[in-house]
C-alpha cells in the first residue's frame, strides 16, 4: 500500500510494497505514482490509460482496476485500489492506493499459464479478479481454443478454494449414460462392471472447483440432475439411496450460444440463470494481436522435441499478426509446433508456416492503412509508420482520441508512440 497526495506524489509505503515494488537504485518517495508504476510523463488517463485517482476524486469514493506496472521482475498485472482520504469539507486531501499482484497471469512471455497485455484480455482478467473471492458460479464464454480451461484455473487459484482440487469435467465428451456415473460416481453392483464403488468428479472436487467444460453439450436429460446439484448442494451415487453433500465452486465454460438454445429448448432455462451469474467473455485472438509476438515467444518457450532456443524471423511473425485465427490460439499453438520441427537453425521462417497463412489461405486479413490517416499512409504489420505517424501527429488539429482513431491505434499505444518520437 501508498500514500499519496493529490498531484500523484508518492508519500508514504508499507513494507509490502518496498519488498514487491521498489528497487534500491530507483527511489520512490515524493515521485509521481505515474512515473514509477508507468514510466509515463502524465496521468494515466493522459496516456489511454484508466485512471483510478481522477474516478475516485470524482466519486469521493473508492475505484478499482487492472494495471500493467514496471516492477523489479517486469511488467506485471496489479490489481490496483484506490480510496479518497476526505477532509471536513469533504475534500480530496490524500489517497491511499492497495496494490496486489496477479499470480495468475503473466504480462510478459511465460512458460506456462495465461500471458497476455492486450485490452481486451486485460478486461477478462480484471473481472476474474473481482469474481474470484466470491462464491458465484462463473460462467466462461467465447470461442473455442480461447483459453477457458486456464481462465477457470485463474478463477479457482485466486479463490479462497485454491489449496483445494480443481477437477476438469469434458462434457462433450461423455454419453449420457455415463454422465451420471462419471459426475456422481457409483456403488459396486450399481451396473455390469461395476466392482467397486467409484467416487464421482463432483466427490472428488470437494473443498474445490469443479470446472464444466462445453457446458452446452450437456444431455437436456442430465440436465435437470445437475440444476438439483447445483440448487441443493447435494447428489446421490448411481446405485444409491443415501444422499451425498457436495463442496465446491462451479465454474462453466462454453462455445455455444446458451441463451439461443433456451429459446430453443435446448437448454434449461432454469440451470441457465444458475450457471451464469457472472458471465466474462474471452476475446478471440484476432481482438489481440498485440499479445501475439509474447504468445509465440511463450509457446516456444513450452518444450517440444528440439531442444535449442527457437526464434520468429520478423516476415514470419507479420504473417502471424496478419492471420485472423479462427482456431484462436489452440491454432497458434499448433502452427508453432509445427513451425519449429522445420526449424533446423533455430530460427522460425515464413516458409515454414502453413500455405493457409499465406495471401491465399482461407482465412487472409488484408490490413489497410486507417481510413482517415493522410494520403501516402502505409501501414507496416497493421501500424501505422514512425514517419506518418509524425506527419499525422504535426499536421492534425484534432484530439488523442480521434487521433489515436485515425492512426489504428489505441489511445496507450499512441500515447508510447508519440513519446518515443519525442512529441509528447
Amino acid at each position: 500500500m501508498i500514500v499519496l497526495d493529490p498531484d500523484y506524489n508518492i508519500l508514504a509505503a508499507n513494507t509490502a510494497y518496498q519488498r514487491q515494488f521498489g528497487t534500491v537504485d530507483k527511489p520512490y518517495i515524493g515521485h509521481k505514482c505515474f512515473r514509477v508504476s508507468h514510466h509515463y510523463d502524465v496521468p494515466c488517463d493522459q496516456a489511454g490509460e484508466h485512471c483510478p485517482m481522477r474516478k475516485a476524486f470524482e466519486l469521493k469514493g473508492p475505484d478499482r482496476v487492472l494495471h500493467i506496472h514496471h516492477t523489479p521482475r517486469g511488467p506485471e498485472h496489479v490489481d490496483v485500489e484506490l480510496r479518497p482520504i476526505l477532509g471536513a469539507q469533504r475534500e480530496v486531501v490524500a489517497y491511499v492506493e492497495r496494490l496486489a499482484t496477479v499470480r495468475s497471469a503473466s504480462a510478459r512471455p511465460s512458460s506456462d499459464g495465461l500471458v497476455g497485455r492486450a485490452a481486451a484480455f486485460n478486461t477478462a482478467l480484471a473481472a476474474v479478479q473481482r469474481v474470484a473471492p466470491s462464491t458465484l458460479p462463473v460462467l466462461l464464454l467465447g470461442e473455442s481454443g480461447t483459453g477457458k480451461e486456464l481462465f477457470a484455473r485463474a478463477v479457482h487459484e485466486a479463490s479462497p478454494r485454491a489449496n483445494g482440487p480443481f477437477v476438469v469435467v469434458d462434457c462433450s465428451g461423455l454419453t449420457e449414460t455415463l454422465f451420471e456415473s462419471e459426475l456422481f460416481g457409483y456403488e459396486k453392483g450399481a451396473f455390469t462392471g461395476a466392482n467397486a464403488r467409484k467416487p464421482g468428479l463432483v466427490e472428488t472436487a470437494k473443498g474445490g472447483t469443479l470446472f464444466l467444460d462445453e457446458m452446452g453439450d450437456v444431455p437436456l436429460s442430465m440436465q435437470v440432475k445437475l440444476l438439483r446439484l447445483i440448487e441443493s448442494g447435494t447428489f446421490r451415487r448411481v446405485g444409491s439411496i443415501e444422499s451425498q453433500q457436495a463442496d465446491f465452486r462451479l465454474v462453466a465454460a462454453t462455445h455455444k450460444p446458451l441463451q439461443q438454445m433456451v429459446a430453443d429448448g435446448r437448454f434449461r432455462q432454469d440451470l441457465y440463470y444458475r450457471i451464469s451469474a457472472f458471465p466474462i467473455h474471452l476475446p478471440p485472438l484476432r481482438e489481440r494481436a498485440d499479445d501475439i509476438p509474447m504468445l509465440v515467444d511463450s509457446f516456444l518457450q513450452r518444450g517440444g522435441p528440439v531442444k535449442h532456443r527457437i526464434s520468429v524471423d520478423a516476415q514470419a511473425m507479420a504473417r502471424l499478426q496478419a492471420h485472423d485465427w479462427p482456431g484462436n490460439i489452440r491454432e497458434l499453438r499448433n502452427v508453432l509446433d509445427r513451425a519449429r520441427l522445420f526449424a533446423d537453425d533455430g530460427i522460425v521462417r515464413v516458409e515454414h508456416l502453413p500455405e493457409s497463412l499465406s495471401g491465399d489461405g482461407p482465412h487472409p486479413v488484408a490490413i489497410p492503412a486507417p481510413a482517415s490517416a493522410p494520403a501516402g499512409t502505409v501501414a507496416r504489420g497493421g501500424e501505422i509508420s514512425d514517419a506518418d505517424l509524425r506527419r499525422l501527429a504535426e499536421t492534425s488539429r484534432c484530439t488523442r482520441k480521434e487521433l489515436a482513431r485515425q492512426a489504428g491505434l489505441s489511445e496507450r499505444t499512441l500515447y508510447r508512440r508519440l513519446k518515443a518520437l519525442g512529441l509528447v
